[in-house]
């Protein structure tokens, strides 16, 4: 038998694709005359385009909007050109349209999800549309003229070039510069390095973590708008930004913020929300609709343990997480801040089983899997009064929040936060009772 041949789709346009609806992930849907499904970059619902087609699998065609035939009334000039959609494809909806079509996707999810009314009726949003990450990662692409930031453009195999991004804070987009100069003035090659994660703290502090392809990379002087950078050697074979050891490390890359007033440190390597702004709203509306009954508080993919230190208020809290980085950064916000009564245990959360008990507030921020299915079984089983359910994924979270509903739970309260504005990515708390 001969071996299989990997023969890759030559793009080709499709003329006059009618765009019905947004979908999860981002893109407009439509059909072609014989019924096949058309998901659409770089277009918007109610427009007719013409689609450049680069990928068809299983009768499902994908690709972007090559030319816009009819436009729709919510269409704005992308603030960035060409590199919007590699870092922000919704640039070009007006923000107002924006919060309206994620709640409108977040109301269709847990109906057809969960067959459950999301009952808020708007979506919670700050003031900067732009400048609010303060995290970013990045590829590299080498040329004639040097290394540069580089990020994969949507809906093709491609790369663009990037000199930073209007998503990311002032503080990264300078620091990437800078980096990117450092690398060509020590005339690095591009095909030796991996990728770059740069993060900022509000006072406009920054670091970085480097990704490289060799085990043993020379150190070079970090630019003066690092506060510190760590390289890391990844076995080429592994997805981006996965360390496999360290090989050097200059200065400091710890970071602090204050968030509701609490002073929260992490480093470049631990989970840490993108958009505090954003963050403290959520925050706020955990801290007021937390049970007032539970003894204890339970902070599972707990991260730096953002969510649990700052709603615990007294009680005893128990922080969960797989991630020794962010195991470690818990246990020092817990020592700084003097929090006696708390611990972190760093394992994953279906290992985890016997921390969930039934008089206590159970948080969950999980990543945009949902929930192992054992711990939504415990869930279901031991019943903690209260199970609080901050997500990234609506999809995956109105699918455990079904299971959970049908073991007794009741929504309490159910709310939409544009945590990543310009982009399609929903956040959503959901808080049950029991």
């Amino acid at each position: 038998m001969g071996k299989r041949r990997n023969t890759k789709m030559e793009p080709y346009v499709l003329n006059d694709i009618a765009l019905e609806k947004f979908v999860n992930g981002g893109q407009a849907l439509g059909y072609t005359t014989d019924g096949k499904p058309v998901f659409v970059w770089g277009a918007l619902a109610g427009e007719t385009v013409d689609v450049l087609v680069s990928k068809a699998k299983k009768g499902i065609l994908e690709g972007v909007a090559e030319k816009v035939k009819v436009k729709s009334p919510n269409r704005i000039e992308p603030l960035e050109q060409e590199e919007y959609m590699s870092t922000s494809p919704w640039q070009i909806l007006s923000y107002g349209y924006e919060n309206e079509v994620k709640l409108s996707l977040l109301r269709q999810t847990f109906k057809h999800e969960a067959g459950i009314d999301f009952a808020d009726t708007e979506m919670a949003q700050g003031k900067k549309e732009y400048g609010y990450r303060n995290k970013m990662e990045y590829n590299f692409w080498g040329d004639d003229e040097g290394v540069h930031l580089a990020l994969h453009k949507r809906g093709t195999g491609q790369k663009i070039k990037l000199s930073g991004s209007a998503l990311a804070s002032e503080a990264i987009n300078k620091a990437g510069k800078e980096l990117v100069s450092f690398l060509n003035l020590n005339k690095i090659f591009a095909g030796d390095l991996k990728s770059i994660v740069l993060r900022s703290n509000r006072v406009g502090e920054c670091v970085g973590a480097l990704f490289v392809k060799k085990e043993k990379f020379g150190e070079f002087e970090a630019p003066k708008s690092l506060k510190g950078l760590v390289c890391y050697y990844s076995n080429p074979k592994s997805p981006a930004s996965v360390k496999t050891s360290e090989i050097w490390r200059i200065g400091d890359i710890t970071l602090s913020d204050e968030v509701c007033g609490t002073a929260l440190e992490y480093d470049v390597d631990s989970f840490f929300q993108v958009n505090i702004e954003i963050f403290e709203k959520a925050i706020e509306d955990i801290r007021t609709k937390l049970n007032p009954k539970t003894k204890k508080v339970i902070d599972f993919y707990g991260g730096v343990g953002s969510i649990g230190v700052l709603v615990a208020d007294g009680r005893a809290l128990e922080i969960v997480d797989i991630d020794k980085d962010n195991a470690q950064m818990a246990k020092q916000n817990l020592a700084k801040l003097k929090l006696d009564n708390a611990e972190v245990v760093c394992l994953p959360g279906e290992d985890s089983l016997d921390s969930i008990v039934t008089d206590s507030t159970l948080i969950v921020d999980p990543p945009r899997a949902g929930l192992h299915k054992r711990v939504v079984q415990q869930i279901a089983e031991v019943k903690p009064k209260q199970v609080i359910y901050l997500s990234c994924n609506p999809v995956t979270q109105a699918r455990d929040v079904k299971i959970l509903v049908e073991a007794g739970y009741k929504i309490s309260f159910a709310k939409g936060y544009n945590f990543f504005p310009r982009t399609p990515h929903i956040e959503s708390l959901v808080i049950l009772e029991c």
